[in-house]
C-alpha cells in the first residue's frame, strides 16, 4: 500500500522487496539504485541464494564511497586497482564459522525433550591396552522379567510421538514440561540407580529394576524408525560401591555381536576423571550376548548382559556402546581450529548445507595457500568423509586424527597440503548424532543407501556431499575419496573398496592403497578383510557411487568396536589413541600411494598378485591366469562385504510438514 518513491525514500541501503513490488519499481531502481541483486526462493524449506548484478552506476556516484560501505552485505575484490562489487554470503543462511560469529546451537526435533546439562568427557588413555573379556562359560542368562511385576524407574516417552515421522525442530528440543523417571531413584537414601539419557546423542528408552540390584533396559529406536537398536550412552547416579550391579539390554536386533568374542562396554566416571584423571575405560564380567524369547514385528530380539561394579559411592558415571563424539563436540574442535591463526591460513571451514533439522554439515577445504593460479588448478584432490553413520563414534576419533596430522607443522603434513586440496566433510549426519541414532538420519532412512537420491530436500547432507565431489571433478583429478565407519562384527580396521572387471590392467589397483595400510598399521589394520566386491545391494553408498563419478580409488574404511587381533596387540580393545592413530597412517598411507616413486606400488603389485593366485587356489583348487580375470567374478573369489547389518530401506520418506523453528 506504499507508493513506490515513498517505499525507497524510507528503505536503508539494503532491502528486500517481494516481487510485486519489483514489478512495480524497476523504472524508479533503473534511474536512481546504483546496485541490486535478487534473492531467488525457490521453496520454504531450503533457500538458494543466486546473486545477479543487474546494474551498477558509476558516473554519478564513487562506488568506495560512505554510502556504499554502510553496508555489511557488499564486499569488494579487487582487479587492477579498480574495485569489484559483490554480495556477501548470507551469514543467517549458510554460516561461515568464524571467531567473531560463533557456531549456531544444536537443533533437536521438537518431540525430544531435552535435559539442559553440558556433557563433558576428558580424552584419556589407559597406560597399557585393555584386554578382551574371557568367556568362562559359566556366564548366566538372566531369567526375563514380566514388566508390570519390575519397577518402571526411567522411561521416556520418544516411543509414542505425535507423528511416525519428522515435523520440524527447535534449539534445544522440545519446550513442554519434560516426562521421565518419577520414582525414589531421586532420592539419596534409595537403593536404586538414578537414570537419564535425554543429553546429546544419549539413547536409553527404558530402565526397569528386576532385582535389588539388576536393571532391564530398553534402547530407543532410530528415530521415526522400528529398528536399529545398537547404541547406548546413558547416565546413571545413586550408585553404592562395592556393589556387583547387573545391566541387560534386552531390545538388541543383530544376530551376531562383538560382545560375544571379548568386547566389553565403556564406563565413565567423573570422580575417577576429577581425582586420578581417568576417562572411559573398558568394564564388566559375565559378558554374554544371545537371543532372547521376545520379538519385535516379527523379528527376533536379543539381550546383552554384563555386571560391573562402580568405583566410588554416589558418583556420577556414564556407560556407552563406544567412546561418544557428539556434534557439539565437532562444534568445539572446529571452533578451535579456526582460532588459530597458523591453521586457519590453510583450513577454510564453510557449511555444505543444513540438515533436515537445520544443523551445519561443515566442509573443510585443506591445502597450502599460495602459488599461481595454474599450480593451485593442478593440484589433486583428496575427499573423507565420515559419520553418515551416527552410532559409528569410531569414525569421528579417526577422522580427528586424521585432521589433527593434517593440520599440524610436521614436514610431511606440510608436503600433503602442499600436493593436495583435501575436502573433509567430518560429519555427514549430524541429526542423526545428535538424537542418539544408530544408523538413521531424520528421515529414518540410512544415508549411505541413499547417495544416488535426487531428493536433494530429504537427503540434503548426501545430495550436496555427492554434487560437491561433481563439481571437483569437473576441475580436477581426484585421486582418493573414503568414508570413515564403524563395524560391529569383525574386529581391527579395514577397507572396502571397487574392483573394476573391465580393465583387466587394473584389476588390482584398488588393492594398493589398502595393502599399503596394512604395513603402517601391522598390529591394527588387516589386509585380509578387505573386501572388493561392487554388490548391487550397496549400490547407493558412497563409495560405489564416488567410485561410478569416476574415483577409481574409493573406499569404506571400517574400524571395529572391539579391538585387534593382530601381532603385540592381539585380544586387546582400541582405545582413542588407537583409533585417532588410524588417521595419522591414513595420511602417511597417502604419500607412500603417491610417492613419485613408484617403488613401494611395483612391490605391493607383485606381492597382490601372489595372494590372489593364492586366494584362487584355495577357492578353485586350481590355478587361473590373472591376465583373463576380466571374465572371472568376483564372487567366486571373495566373500560378501556386508556385516554392517543395513537392513532394507522404510521406503521414502512421507513429511506434510518439513519446517523449523
Amino acid at each position: 500500500g506504499i507508493a513506490p518513491m515513498t517505499l525507497w525514500s524510507q528503505m536503508p541501503s539494503i532491502y528486500l522487496l517481494t516481487a510485486q513490488t519489483w514489478r512495480r519499481s524497476q523504472n524508479y531502481i533503473r534511474d536512481n539504485v546504483s546496485f541490486v541483486a535478487v534473492l531467488y526462493i525457490p521453496s520454504k524449506h531450503y533457500i538458494n541464494s543466486i546473486p545477479i548484478f543487474s546494474h551498477v552506476r558509476s558516473s554519478s556516484t564513487d562506488i568506495s564511497s560512505q554510502k556504499y560501505l554502510r553496508t555489511r552485505q557488499l564486499l569488494f575484490d579487487f582487479e587492477g586497482g579498480r574495485p569489484i562489487p559483490r554480495l556477501r554470503e548470507p551469514l543467517d543462511l549458510f554460516t561461515i564459522p568464524s571467531t567473531s560469529s560463533p557456531f549456531q546451537g544444536v537443533r533437536w526435533p521438537v518431540e525430544c525433550k531435552v535435559i539442559c546439562d553440558k556433557i563433558h568427557h576428558i580424552e584419556w588413555d589407559p597406560p597399557e591396552p585393555e584386554p578382551f573379556y574371557q568367556q568362562t562359560g559359566h556366564e548366566r542368562t538372566p531369567m526375563p522379567v514380566e514388566e508390570e511385576k519390575g519397577n518402571i524407574i526411567y522411561c521416556i516417552d520418544s516411543g509414542e510421538m505425535e507423528t511416525s515421522y519428522f515435523t520440524r525442530s527447535r534449539v534445544g528440543g522440545g519446550r513442554e514440561p519434560k516426562k521421565g523417571a518419577t520414582s525414589c531413584a531421586n532420592s539419596q537414601a534409595s537403593s536404586t540407580l538414578s537414570f537419564e539419557s535425554r543429553f546429546e546423542s544419549g539413547n536409553l528408552q527404558k530402565a526397569v529394576q528386576v532385582g535389588v540390584y539388576d536393571y532391564e533396559l530398553t534402547l530407543r529406536n532410530d528415530m521415526y524408525t522400528t529398528k536399529h537398536t545398537q547404541w547406548f550412552y546413558f547416565r546413571v547416579r545413586n550408585m553404592k560401591a562395592g556393589v556387583t550391579y547387573r545391566f541387560t539390554i534386552v531390545n538388541l536386533m543383530k544376530s551376531s555381536s562383538l560382545y560375544e568374542t571379548g568386547m566389553c562396554p565403556l564406563l565413565y566416571s567423573d570422580l575417577a576423571a576429577w581425582l586420578k584423571g581417568e576417562g572411559w575405560r573398558h568394564v564388566g564380567s559375565n559378558i554374554r550376548y544371545y537371543r532372547n524369547d521376545s520379538e519385535k514385528g516379527g523379528k527376533t530380539l536379543y539381550s546383552l548382559t554384563w555386571t560391573l561394579q562402580f568405583p566410588y559411592e554416589n558418583d556420577t558415571c556414564y556407560l556407552a556402546h563406544c567412546y561418544p563424539y557428539t556434534y557439539s563436540n565437532l562444534q568445539c574442535y572446529l571452533h578451535g581450529m579456526i582460532s588459530d591463526p597458523a591453521k586457519a591460513a590453510y583450513c577454510k571451514v564453510r557449511v555444505l548445507c543444513r540438515s533436515l533439522a537445520g544443523n551445519s554439515v561443515y566442509a573443510l577445504t585443506i591445502t597450502a595457500p599460495g602459488g599461481t593460479w595454474q599450480e593451485r588448478r593442478s593440484k589433486r584432490a583428496v575427499v573423507v568423509t565420515a559419520r553418515v553413520h551416527p552410532g559409528e563414534t569410531n569414525g569421528s576419533w579417526m577422522m580427528q586424527g586424521f585432521l589433527d596430522f593434517l593440520l599440524g607443522e610436521s614436514p610431511d603434513a606440510r608436503l600433503l597440503r602442499e600436493t593436495f586440496v583435501f575436502k573433509v566433510v567430518p560429519m555427514l549426519n549430524p541429526d542423526g548424532v545428535v538424537v542418539g541414532n544408530y544408523r538413521c538420519s531424520l528421515t529414518g532412512c540410512d544415508l549411505n543407501r541413499n547417495y544416488r537420491t535426487l531428493l536433494r530436500d530429504f537427503f540434503p547432507c548426501v545430495w550436496y556431499t555427492r554434487n560437491m565431489v561433481k563439481r571437483l571433478l569437473a576441475e580436477r583429478e581426484v585421486v582418493l575419496y573414503c568414508d570413515f565407519h564403524g563395524h560391529s562384527r569383525k574386529n581391527n580396521v579395514f577397507m572396502y573398496g571397487c574392483n573394476d572387471h573391465k580393465d583387466a590392467s587394473l584389476h588390482l589397483q584398488e588393492r594398493i592403497f589398502p595393502l599399503m595400510m596394512s604395513k603402517n598399521a601391522k598390529d591394527k589394520f588387516s589386509f585380509r578383510s578387505c573386501k572388493f566386491k561392487v554388490q548391487k545391494s550397496k549400490e547407493g553408498t558412497g563409495r560405489i557411487v564416488m567410485w561410478r563419478l569416476g574415483i577409481r580409488n574409493s573406499y569404506t574404511m571400517e574400524s571395529t568396536f572391539g579391538g585387534s587381533t593382530l601381532g603385540d596387540r592381539k585380544g586387546t580393545h582400541f582405545s582413542i589413541r588407537d583409533l585417532k592413530s588410524m588417521g595419522y597412517l591414513f595420511c602417511d598411507t597417502l604419500l607412500d600411494f603417491c610417492d613419485p616413486d613408484t617403488t613401494k606400488i611395483a612391490h605391493c603389485l607383485t606381492e597382490l598378485e601372489a595372494l590372489l593366485r593364492q586366494e584362487i587356489r584355495r577357492k578353485l583348487g586350481q590355478d587361473v591366469d590373472l591376465d583373463s580375470l576380466e571374465g572371472l567374478s568376483d564372487i567366486d573369489i571373495e566373500s560378501s562385504t556386508s556385516g554392517s547389518n543395513s537392513t532394507e530401506s522404510d521406503g521414502l520418506p512421507n513429511y506434510n510438514n518439513l519446517y523449523t523453528d
